[in-house]
């Protein structure tokens, strides 16, 4: 009876679990549907923003100077892990971490030899990765999803912004889930600054009339459209977050169910056998005492 005990204790316990792991899916649903809704709005802005600042790019007959489009050596570089603050959302958090390390020993592997590579984080669960792992975060951002606003985080563009032109990185990049659907996040390498410059062939560009200026038209747009870039990559990070924890609790969910029909598969086993066993003594007992 003790086993019998024991097994309905367990179903109780994974039932309870059962309980939580549906909640958390429920919940992560309803906040997808929000981060779903504003990275769908966002990304029209963006592109068009970056499609504009590319045929900018192309005119002729007009110098300009772009601050943030100037290249130089790929001395120090910095990489921006963005991660969530929270766990239970699968292999979310650990992708992140390991294409920094990747990038570490691969792509940037010279200048990481020569501590020329800096992390910073967005997102508590990278830093607790990367330093358990025995890297250096040189500085992180968690607290930005505290206050998912595009003011809260055009200040931290700005900083970074701030770091590249004051030349104490010649390169920075962002490592992030783009959000896809529910059930798929793609990893993305994203370069932040410099500002790429797309070539353009056609002609079709080339007769703009600028007022008041195109370098007054590079100084507004470009820091706007960086600034767009990194709420548009939170923003991405973040639905992605909530539809990899919605499938995580959605498996764990079902997972639980499978355990419960195991375990009382169990039970009713061990309870006919329980039974069973005590229709034998008694009868036993019977013969004995006619006998």
């Amino acid at each position: 009876m003790a086993n019998l005990k024991d097994i309905r204790n367990r179903i109780s316990s994974v039932k309870s679990t059962r309980q939580i792991t549906n909640a958390m899916k429920m919940v992560s649903a309803a906040k997808l549907r929000k981060a779903q809704n504003t990275i769908t709005q966002l990304r029209p802005y963006a592109n068009k923003l970056n499609e504009i600042l590319s045929r900018l790019g192309d005119v002729k007959g007009e110098s300009a100077e772009n601050i943030y489009a100037v290249e130089r050596t790929e001395e120090h570089v910095l990489l921006v892990a963005i991660s969530s603050n929270r766990g239970l959302c699968g292999p979310f958090n650990a992708n992140v971490v390991k294409k920094v390390i990747e990038l570490t020993e691969g792509q940037y592997a010279e200048q990481y030899k020569k501590g020329n590579v800096s992390i910073y984080t967005i997102g508590s669960k990278s830093e607790q990765i990367l330093h358990a792992k025995g890297f250096k975060i040189d500085a992180h951002f968690n607290k930005l999803y505290d206050n998912l606003t595009f003011n809260n985080i055009a200040e931290t563009a700005e900083k970074l912004m701030a770091l590249f032109t004051n030349k104490k990185f010649d390169k920075i990049e962002f490592i992030y889930n783009r959000f896809k659907n529910a059930a798929v996040q793609i990893l993305t390498q994203e370069q932040f600054l410099p500002v790429k410059h797309t070539e353009n062939n056609s002609n079709n560009y080339n007769d703009y009339i600028f007022e008041p200026s195109q370098q007054y038209i590079f100084d507004t747009l470009i820091p706007d459209s960086l600034k767009t870039q990194l709420f548009a990559a939170i923003s991405d990070s973040y639905a992605a977050e909530q539809g990899a924890r919605m499938t995580a609790m959605h498996q764990a969910t079902d997972n639980a169910g499978e355990m419960i029909r195991s375990l009382t598969l169990s039970y009713n086993k061990a309870r006919q056998a329980a039974i069973t066993k005590e229709i034998l003594e008694i009868t036993a007992g019977a013969e004995a005492l006619k006998g």
